[in-house]
């Protein structure tokens, strides 16, 4: 067996940091295998985005699902202006109200090999 990949530095967009924390912990958890995921920061605002991606350089980052298509977007260009080649996910709006934070798991555990291997 090979040694995981990475380590893949992420930064989160998501007014509840603790939170994202705790999610992307276990969604890192369950990936441990297969990547090495290490959550660098957090944005709690659209506004912290550049400083925060400046400061850590991260390979990836998510935009939560509180943020609109039309928010997300802007996080992601904003991330992308400071490290073109960071690889960007948005959690699909609402999947954490809907759904509870499970279904966030359950859908980056599916979402996150793609978007690393890409």
């Amino acid at each position: 067996m090979s040694a995981p990949k990475g380590p893949f530095r992420l930064v989160t967009v998501n007014t509840a940091p603790e939170r994202a924390k705790r999610l992307i912990g276990r969604v890192a958890d369950l990936l441990k295998d297969r990547y090495e995921i290490i959550h660098v920061d957090n944005c709690d605002s659209i506004d912290q985005v550049e400083a925060k991606v400046k400061e850590h350089q991260p390979n990836v980052l998510f935009s939560a699902s509180m943020w609109s298509d039309e928010q997300a977007k802007q996080i992601h260009d904003i991330a992308r202006s400071v490290v073109p080649d960071i690889k960007l996910h948005a959690i699909p709006e609402g999947l954490q109200v809907k759904y509870g934070p499970d279904a966030i798991v359950d859908y980056l555990v599916e979402k996150v090999p793609v978007l690393l291997d890409s």
